[in-house]
């Protein structure tokens, strides 16, 4: 296969207000992909435009929630597999090259779901350790796979589906300042709750502390997230807050 070849993939990416990163991400996908579908959730900066320019077709669909956007986005795709990035990610380097391996062979035919790694930066300090440096993320599936209902972290439905794993890697810069990450956190804690409240759970008075003691435990100091630097401790405290902040909500329902 040609080293510059594109693939018979949609890539799809939902976004609102993503003009500073838009670009990046569709360009990424656009180096690769045979169309790249955004769709736009009623940007009101020059999320359309720079989108556009960056080769994707942008299909205005006001916000459904997380899960129906993304299964919207599948929708709009047309060809025979689907790559997900979100507006705040790109394929890292050399991501091009293992696809196209995958798909020159026909071995991308042995499974029906593709699991890439996938890599956090924090304010453009990338985070090798702490468990978020090789996340294993379903990106890339036939389109005919859909997300499962859920306010927040949503994931495909996976039941009676191949799935398998390329070695290729997806970066992802998450926040564009401590206060930005911080409510965007406190937005998900919130919808988490909701959530867990719906399915009937609930949580003790210890809840909030112990998960946050062991995220912290676990993830800043036995995964090593110490090792990444300033930004990595800043990520992390933000982290172990989102932990406090989703049980505590859980509790004071």
């Amino acid at each position: 296969m040609d080293a510059g070849a594109r693939l018979p993939i949609s890539g799809v990416v939902i976004a609102m207000n993503e003009a500073d990163r838009i670009g990046r991400c569709v360009a990424s996908l656009a180096a690769l992909c045979d169309e790249v579908v955004v769709l736009d959730s009623g940007s009101t900066d020059a999320t359309v435009a720079v989108a556009t320019a960056a080769g994707a077709r942008v299909v205005p669909q006001p916000w459904l929630g997380f899960a129906a956007q993304k299964n919207a986005a599948i929708a709009a795709a047309t060809r025979p597999w689907v790559l997900l990035l979100d507006a705040d990610e790109w394929l890292g380097d050399g991501a091009g090259d293992r696809l196209r391996a995958l798909f020159a062979g026909g071995e991308v035919e042995r499974a029906d779901v593709w699991r890439l790694h996938r890599r956090t930066h924090y304010l453009g300090a990338p985070l090798d350790h702490g468990g978020w440096g090789r996340e294993a993320v379903e990106r890339l599936f036939r389109p005919d796979l859909r997300y499962l209902p859920a306010n927040v972290h949503e994931r495909l439905d996976l039941a009676g589906r191949r799935v398998a794993a390329v070695g290729a890697r997806i970066e992802h810069d998450t926040a564009r300042s401590d206060d930005e990450y911080a409510a965007k956190l406190d937005r998900y804690a919130a919808l988490w709750a909701r959530q867990r409240r719906a399915a009937g759970r609930t949580a003790g008075p210890l809840a909030a502390p112990l998960h946050a003691a062991a995220y912290w435990l676990r993830n800043y100091v036995l995964r090593g997230g110490f090792l990444d630097g300033p930004m990595a401790r800043r990520f992390h405290r933000l982290h172990t807050r989102y932990v406090f902040r989703k049980y505590t909500l859980l509790r004071n329902r």
